[in-house]
């Protein structure tokens, strides 16, 4: 396992990114923020290979009711947890890779870890 320093803790404020081009020769990784919790994830979608870092940060929908009865309430779960892709609207947690379309696809993610102001991706050699 390899080690690399890729940003400081106060260069990405909670609900921030910073994507790191390239990262091991290739598209590079978005770390991310998430209330205090750091992520690093490929910047590379897996349905169609776009751009999935630059994508809208947002949360999971749910509703008690379908929207059209107009029963039940709609709430929105992880707020800041779900990536979505810029090109298709693939989503994606932030913390497994698993993608929300379709859960046998993942992205790759990378471990993170703080040592004081750096923040630090683990990946294979």
């Amino acid at each position: 396992m390899a080690r690399i320093v890729v940003a400081r803790v106060s260069e990405i404020p909670p609900g921030q990114r910073k994507i790191v081009v390239p990262f091991r020769g290739r598209a590079g990784i978005g770390i991310f923020n998430v209330g205090g919790s750091f992520y690093a994830v490929r910047n590379i979608c897996p349905h169609k290979n776009g751009p999935l870092c630059t994508g809208t940060l947002g949360g999971r929908v749910t509703t008690q009711a379908p929207p059209s009865t107009g029963e039940g309430e709609i709430s929105i779960d992880g707020d800041g947890e779900i990536l979505h892709c810029p090109w298709h609207q693939w989503s994606f947690e932030i913390s497994t890779g698993r993608c929300l379309v379709d859960p046998e696809v993942y992205v790759k993610t990378y471990a993170v870890e703080i040592d004081g102001d750096d923040v630090v991706v683990t990946y294979d050699d």
